[in-house]
């Protein structure tokens, strides 16, 4: 019997590039979200209209469009 304990996978720790750190943040910082539905029917009762909330994809920023 042979008493060889099976070695760990080592993983590469290497410092993600600035490149890859800001990636797709230059279009929402210039301006171009990426914007999808969060809710499509939200009733505000201060406006006493229907609410869209959309979310950018990339950023997270919210904007709230009423109709």
């Amino acid at each position: 019997m042979s008493d060889e304990k099976p070695t760990a996978t080592i993983l590469p720790f290497k410092r993600p590039t600035a490149a890859q750190k800001h990636k797709g943040k230059t279009l929402c910082r210039e301006g171009f979200h990426k914007w999808k539905v969060v809710t499509n029917n939200k009733f505000d009762t201060k406006q006493g209209k229907l609410v869209t909330v959309y979310e950018c994809t990339r950023c997270g920023k919210q904007k709230v469009k009423a109709h």
